[in-house]
C-alpha cells in the first residue's frame, strides 16, 4: 500500500470561496467610500459659497457709507460703486471681479446684495444713519446669507 499524503496547497473550492469573501467585503468598502465622496462635496460648495459672501461683504463694507456725488449711474460697473448704496438690489449670476471679469470656475453661483434702512433704531445711532447689508450667495438648490449693518459714524 501506498501512503496517502495530503497535498499542501487549497482546493478549488476554498479558492472560490475565498474570492467571493474579499469581494464582497470590498463592494462594502467601495459603497461606503461613494458614500463618503458624494458628501463631502456639499461642505466644499459651502465654503466656497462662505468665501465668495465674506468677500463680497467686504467690498461693500469698505465703501462709503454715502458719497457726496450722488451715487454711481445705472449699468456702471462695481469698481465705479462710491458708497453702499449702490449695492442697493445688486444680483449677479455668476462671480466677477469689481471690474465685472469673470472668475473661473464660478459661473454657477449667484450673488445678491441688498441694502436698507433698519427697521429699529441702534442705541447711540440717529435715525436713517444705519444700514442693513445682506449678501446672498446661491448655488443649485443651496444658499447661504451673511448680513452686516453699517452707520454713519
Amino acid at each position: 500500500m501506498f501512503n496517502r499524503r495530503r497535498m499542501a496547497g487549497v482546493t478549488l473550492v476554498e479558492l472560490i470561496v475565498a474570492i467571493v469573501i474579499v469581494g464582497i467585503a470590498l463592494a462594502g468598502l467601495v459603497a461606503a467610500y461613494t458614500r463618503a465622496s458624494i458628501a463631502s462635496a456639499d461642505p466644499v460648495v459651502t465654503q466656497q459659497m462662505l468665501a465668495i459672501a465674506e468677500s463680497m461683504m467686504e467690498e461693500v463694507m469698505l465703501k462709503p457709507f454715502a458719497s457726496g456725488g450722488g451715487g454711481s449711474a445705472p449699468g456702471a460697473t462695481r469698481a465705479q460703486y462710491d458708497d453702499i448704496n449702490d449695492y442697493a438690489n445688486y444680483t449677479l449670476q455668476g462671480v466677477t471681479d469689481a471690474d465685472g471679469n469673470a472668475i473661473a470656475g464660478l459661473g454657477r453661483y449667484q450673488v445678491s446684495v441688498t441694502v436698507a434702512p433698519l427697521a429699529t433704531d441702534l442705541p447711540g445711532v440717529a435715525t436713517g444713519n444705519a444700514r442693513r447689508i445682506n449678501v446672498t450667495v446661491s448655488h443649485g438648490s443651496d444658499s447661504l446669507t451673511l448680513s452686516g449693518w453699517r452707520t454713519s459714524q
